[in-house]
Order: structure tokens, then C-alpha cells, then sequence
């Protein structure tokens, strides 16, 4: 157990890490409980090697570990991902989510509303070890007029700054997806740890989706089953057309949240226009969907983001997706090789942020150079 000195110093650490710590002020219950969440998380994580090898584990979850081995090695020689403890460790919390994020956005815009830390920048959500803690903030937050979502994260990165403490592990939240998704998961928060800027959500995530797709292609061209092959290209393909129905209605909703500039247009002429394009939203999704061949349960997830779809949960999704193409494009610039792409990554990531912004926007495949 370690001295007084040394346990606050780590809480300090972890802190910074998870949530900034941009002083405690009254937000003191608030780092202690990501502070403590964190903690609980390291202490019920295991070598994998040890799951492995005790008797009780379950025949399923111990194949399964063993399939995290090898796409753990592969993850470091074939994709140039870090080398370290992360992911070579399982933890069960006994429950569905690492964490809840809280999201928040203005009722005419696609904004997220942001919280500013000193390690992490600013950021579009605000994490919660608790569910009801964290419904209770976006109570607060929807108390003051804004839109909310409360969403359950299966992981999140530590950003290699706990690599010393064993890192992040696999968790029960995640271990049983289907082959295709588990890796793409274990790629993309691994490439939170290859380049992070601060305060710029958008070319991270976007980042680390590039990776988790050009990566997973790259473990199923070469290592899954034909049937995981099928499977995954299924669900891709659903996936796919649900993005394209959501940027759809993400465009329709930025123009009409456009007009809100314009003095003749009042507030109850945006609320009709608003209220007709989530309903197309959800009318076109019902169509969508009746074409999709899958059980009910596949779909589970997609449902409920329709039912509550909003301007918060809009504006989350467009950071997921916004720059993947740009990113695309720096890979095969590169010549598909790895190195390079993060190289070209790292050298984006130094720049102010509207030259990177720009940057982004030039490797965007359709957009016309200027003369």
C-alpha cells in the first residue's frame, strides 16, 4: 500500500489524465469519482496470460482472450501500433459500460457544448463512472435549455499516460463483439495513443476511426474466417447507409440552424422546419431498415440513437466521421504504409488548428485545389 504522499500524487496523475483536474473548486466529487472509477478498473484487471490459464474461466471468454493476443501483436507489427501494456490485461466490471458520456448541444445548432481541461483540451462530453451521476448533470444541463444524450462507452483511452500502471485493459464491455468490431475497437483507442491534440475532438476521433477501419480491413483481409468476413461486411454495410442517412439529415439540419441568422425567421418557423427533418429522419431509418437482413437484437443500438436522436447526439456522431475521408486519403498518399501516414499525421497535428483544419479539407477526396 503505498504512503500518504505517493497515493495523492496518483489521484493528482490520474486526475490530470482522465478529467484535466482544471482545479477542484466545487467540482471536487466529480474528479474524485473519475479518480476512483479508474482505480476500481486497474484493481479488478488481470494479465491475460492468467485468465487464460485458470480453470474457471469460461472456454468462450478464454478463446476470445487469445484472439486479443493476436490481434495485439498484430495491432504493434502490422499496423505500427504502440508497443506497451495496454490491452494485455482483462478486466470484468459486472457491468454493460466502462463509462456514461454526457453530451450537450443549443437547440439551432450542431455545437457541442465543451469542458476545458489542461491534458485533454476542451471536449464535447463529460464522463461518468456512475449512470444516474451522470444523468443528473445532463438533467442540469437540459435545465438550462440545451439538448442533451447520456450514451454508454464500452472503452476509452487513457492516452498512454497509465502505461506505467499497467495500462488500459480489455474489458467485459466489449469482449464478445463479433471479431470484426472487437478489433477495430482495440485499433482505434490504441491510435489515441499514436498522436492526441489537445482540444481538437474532431481530428481525433476521426484519427482514430481511420485507423480502426483501414486496420480492421487489414486483420480480416489476412486473418479472419470467410464466414467472420461475411459477417462483418454485413455489418458494415449497414453501418455505411446509416451514416449516409445521418449526414444527410445533419446537412439539412445545419441549414436550417443556418437561417436562425436571419432576423425575418422566427423561432417557431425553425421549430416547425427542425421538427419536419428529424421526422423525414426517422420515416427514412424505418424504410432503411425493413431493408436490413438482421435479428432485432443487431439493430437494438441503432434504434435507440433514432429514437433519441438530437442536436447533441448529431453533433457527437459528426466527430466520429467528419475527417475519416482526409485521413483515408493521407494512408494511401503514404503508399498504404503506416509509418508514414502517422509521420504525415504528426505533422498535421503541429500545426495551428485552422491551417490544420484546412489541411484536412484539401485531402478531402471532391474538393477542387483553388487555381
Amino acid at each position: 500500500m503505498p504512503e500518504p504522499g505517493r497515493f495523492l500524487a496518483l489521484n493528482i496523475l490520474l486526475c490530470l489524465v482522465l478529467t484535466g483536474c482544471a482545479g477542484l473548486g466545487g467540482q471536487l466529487g466529480y474528479y474524485l469519482q473519475s479518480v476512483q472509477g479508474h482505480a476500481r478498473l486497474l484493481q479488478a484487471a488481470r494479465p491475460l496470460e492468467d485468465w487464460i490459464a485458470q480453470d474457471s474461466t469460461p472456454a468462450t471468454l478464454r478463446t476470445r482472450l487469445q484472439l486479443a493476443q493476436r490481434a495485439r501483436t498484430f495491432a504493434v507489427n502490422e499496423l505500427g501500433l504502440p508497443d506497451n501494456p495496454s490491452y494485455r490485461r482483462y478486466a470484468d466490471l459486472q457491468r454493460p459500460y466502462a463509462v456514461w458520456n454526457v453530451v450537450a448541444a443549443p437547440p439551432f445548432a450542431l455545437q457541442l457544448h465543451t469542458w476545458c481541461f489542461p491534458v485533454t483540451g476542451c471536449i464535447g462530453y463529460r464522463g461518468y463512472f456512475d449512470e444516474t451521476e451522470a444523468r443528473a448533470e445532463a438533467a442540469r444541463l437540459q435545465a438550462q435549455g440545451l439538448e442533451v444524450d447520456v450514451y454508454g462507452v464500452p472503452a476509452y483511452s487513457t492516452l498512454g499516460y497509465l502505461n506505467w500502471m499497467g495500462g488500459d485493459p480489455l474489458l467485459n464491455t466489449f469482449i464478445d463483439w463479433p471479431e470484426g468490431d472487437f478489433v477495430r475497437l482495440m485499433f482505434h483507442e490504441l491510435a489515441h495513443q499514436v498522436v492526441y491534440v489537445p482540444g481538437d475532438t474532431p481530428f481525433n476521433e476521426s484519427f482514430a476511426t481511420a485507423v480502426d477501419r483501414l486496420g480492421s480491413a487489414q486483420w480480416l483481409a489476412t486473418q479472419a474466417s470467410e464466414q467472420t468476413r461475411r459477417a462483418f461486411a454485413a455489418s458494415q454495410e449497414r453501418r455505411n447507409s446509416f451514416r449516409a442517412l445521418t449526414r444527410t439529415t445533419r446537412a439539412r439540419l445545419a441549414t436550417i440552424y443556418e437561417q436562425n441568422k436571419a432576423p425575418a425567421l422566427d423561432e417557431k418557423t425553425l421549430i416547425a422546419m427542425k421538427k419536419e427533418a428529424m421526422n423525414t429522419f426517422r420515416t427514412d431509418y424505418a424504410a432503411l431498415r425493413a431493408t436490413w437482413q438482421a435479428t432485432p437484437a443487431l439493430l437494438t443500438g441503432y434504434d435507440r440513437w433514432v429514437e433519441q436522436a438530437n442536436n447533441a447526439s448529431f453533433a457527437t456522431q459528426a466527430a466520429y466521421d467528419d475527417w475519416v475521408p482526409a485521413f483515408e486519403a493521407l494512408f494511401h498518399q503514404s503508399g498504404g504504409r503506416w509509418e508514414p501516414f502517422y509521420d504525415g499525421v504528426r505533422k498535421l497535428a503541429a500545426l495551428p488548428r485552422q491551417e490544420r483544419t484546412d489541411r484536412l479539407r484539401a485531402l478531402r477526396p471532391g474538393t477542387v485545389s483553388a487555381p
